[in-house]
């Protein structure tokens, strides 16, 4: 590659800092950009990124918004679930911060591709410096999920039969991030499932949400017992007794239509909201399930065997290396509710896009957090 292009190129990179954060593998919906919003070419694509706020649903579901769910993933690629097993997938800003491209040549431990001192704060009680982390440090971190629907055709998901089959406590937050898979999850019919990645950007910045598409096939099943229908999940953070059981759905938030969370309360994907780190092995035909999804445990799944998954790196404390980027300021809420005092002294802080927050932190569930883990990067 030439002076001028790497040049160019880093600072394409660089500027995906004040975008975010979506689950990068082959089998994915637009991994090589849209006709619609043209990444400039395919290793630098950052078009799942694109967050998703104040959208009516016809636009938000599976990102229409920019066209994604019609860009379905190269012929033959698609994400392999093994039961009981683990699969891998990398965090990042943009695909060309992967090892989808470049050979892998943009990559570091963090998913913008910098160095360790942009996952810490500009002046103590900020959010990270890294914007598109949505977070003050790991332990603030909101979590991520995806979710399973058994069936190979992207226009027939619908919020029930679309079920989080796994969850990943205090992420975004590693590039590299490994996904548990229930043991029992049953095989998908002939043409495979359609899974789904959902990340609800609820502390430093605006209040959006992630829910991308990705062809998906669970391997190695021994259980053909289908997954039960996905309920909205629920606040429980003070009454376990309230949480739902079973197979919940993804969170919707803070759109114009469709939602499933209320826009007060800021969703996470932990036990706050009654999801178990790591497998969700109560999903399968139990818990709060009126009808079960079909499941075509009776059809021959495509023909696949499980890869190997690469263990996500341990977390470990960055740098003490501190570059400011753009500030963080104050924030608002909507619906008339007025905001929680941010935790452990933070400052809130608005969005990078310039839009103003407009959610309740629930502080004090945070501060619990801080109690626990402490403020700092790592567990």
């Amino acid at each position: 590659m030439s002076k001028i292009f790497i040049g160019s190129l880093l600072l394409v990179l660089a500027t995906t800092a004040h975008a975010h954060t979506a689950a990068w593998v082959k089998g994915m919906y637009c991994i090589n950009g849209t006709h619609v919003n043209p990444p400039g070419g395919y290793d630098d694509n950052e078009t799942p990124v694109n967050p998703l706020y104040q959208l009516n649903k016809t636009d938000w579901w599976f990102h229409h918004v920019d066209k994604c769910d019609e860009e379905p993933p190269d012929p033959g690629d698609i994400v392999e679930l093994p039961a009981g097993g683990s699969f891998t997938v990398e965090l990042a800003h943009n695909r060309g911060q992967t090892n989808l491209s470049f050979g892998g040549r943009f990559t570091s431990e963090w998913p913008g591709g910098g160095n360790d001192s942009t996952m810490l704060p500009a002046a103590p009680g900020e959010c990270v410096q890294d914007g598109a982390m949505h977070t003050y440090n790991q332990s603030t971190a909101s979590g991520t999920a995806f979710a399973i629907s058994y069936t190979s055709n992207l226009s027939e998901v619908t919020p029930e039969n679309l079920a989080v089959f796994t969850v990943a406590y205090n992420t975004p937050w590693k590039r590299v991030q490994d996904y548990a898979v229930p043991k029992n999850l049953p095989p998908c019919p002939a043409g495979g499932c359609i899974c789904a990645w959902s990340w609800a950007a609820g502390i430093c910045g605006e209040p959006n949400m992630y829910m991308l598409p990705y062809r998906c096939n669970v391997t190695g099943a021994t259980s053909t017992t289908p997954v039960a229908t996905a309920k909205p999940p629920v606040l429980c953070d003070t009454d376990p007794s309230k949480c739902v059981s079973g197979a919940k759905q993804m969170f919707f938030w803070h759109q114009l239509e469709g939602n499933n969370i209320p826009d007060d309360v800021t969703p996470t994907y932990d036990m706050n909201m009654g999801f178990a780190d790591g497998a969700q092995n109560d999903i399968i035909g139990t818990g709060n399930s009126d009808t079960a999804q079909t499941s075509a445990a009776n059809t021959a799944s495509p023909t696949s065997s499980p890869s190997g998954s690469t263990s996500a790196a341990n977390v470990v404390m960055p740098s003490a290396s501190n570059t400011a980027i753009s500030g963080h300021t104050g924030h608002t809420t909507s619906s008339g509710h007025r905001a929680s005092s941010t935790p452990s002294g933070h400052k809130a802080s608005n969005t990078h896009s310039g839009h103003k927050a407009s959610h309740d932190h629930k502080a004090w569930r945070l501060l619990k957090r801080h109690a626990t883990h402490g403020n700092h990067l790592g567990h």
